[in-house]
């Protein structure tokens, strides 16, 4: 069964022209990876600072291995050594 990842960040402006390069080689390396369906990347209009990815994988297996694939705990340190808070993750499947 697919499942859809929700991905928060909070990102302060200063930081944002350094993170959109992590963040598009960490969706570059999820591209490889079995069961990636799609991602997509929001800005929030109200908070500016608050940032989304909604990706979709074909199951939560599948999520679980790149979770814990060293490419993608690699990159995700970097964001969050840069942003200087922990990603939020939350998953959903289809009811």
């Amino acid at each position: 069964m697919a499942v859809k990842v929700i991905i928060r960040r909070q990102v302060a402006e200063e930081t944002d022209a350094f993170l959109s390069p992590l963040m598009e080689k960490l969706r570059e390396e999820a591209r490889k990876r079995p069961g990636y369906i799609s991602g997509e990347t929001f800005k929030r209009i109200d908070g500016p600072s608050e940032t989304m990815v909604i990706s979709t994988w074909n199951s939560l297996e599948d999520w679980k291995k790149w979770v814990a694939s060293p490419e993608r705990i690699d990159i995700q340190n970097k964001i969050d050594t840069l942003i200087g808070k922990e990603t939020l993750y939350e998953i959903y499947v289809p009811k």
